[in-house]
């Protein structure tokens, strides 16, 4: 059991240690910087009671040394180090395009293409309406195209990235198809 973190973030991550103190016995000193940075070195004391700390305001993809350092009345304890890295800043995707729009397809773009992304989902249904088709496509792809659609209609389009940590992000963008073949 040892100094540890979890929960990381682009710009935080929660910190767990074991119960070294008391309330009575003493409290830590928590010492963090950025491990290429080290003059930018921060420092907080956390009471005795806890074995736990959120770290946040931190910047994205930076690796942090963080030292425990016990400050005990009773015993010595050794500090305790460990080194975190922040995840990369999680953008939604900034535009989203529709083009090549016909009577039953259309094409639909998005940028930026991020390599924390691991895939989009292409969410599409008629509006009005609450029925909802998904289309997944690999993270390094910026568009797709849309099929199978009814003509004349205004479809709502909504590309969501899904991150590698996890998280999702979305934007939506509205799409018309053209009239149909009048025969």
């Amino acid at each position: 059991k040892r100094l540890h973190a979890t929960d990381v973030t682009s710009s935080s991550f929660h910190l767990a240690w074991p119960k070294l103190l008391s309330q009575e016995t003493g409290y830590y000193s928590l010492e963090y910087s950025p491990a290429a940075d080290p003059a930018r070195k921060r420092s907080q004391q956390v009471s005795g009671a806890h074995t736990s700390l959120v770290l946040s305001d931190l910047s994205p993809e930076t690796t942090y040394e963080v030292v425990l350092i016990p400050e005990s009345n009773v015993h010595y304890f050794p500090p305790q180090s460990t080194r975190v890295t922040t995840l990369a800043e999680e953008i939604s995707p900034v535009q989203v395009l529709i083009s090549e729009s016909g009577p039953r397809s259309f094409q639909v773009s998005w940028a930026p293409v991020l390599p924390s992304v691991a895939s989009y989902q292409i969410l599409y249904g008629p509006l009005p309406g609450n029925s909802v088709e998904v289309l997944e496509v690999d993270g390094g792809h910026n568009s797709t195209v849309v099929e199978h659609l009814a003509p004349n209609t205004t479809y709502l389009v909504t590309v969501t990235a899904v991150y590698r940590s996890g998280k999702e992000k979305s934007l939506s963008a509205k799409a018309c198809t053209q009239e149909g073949e009048r025969g």
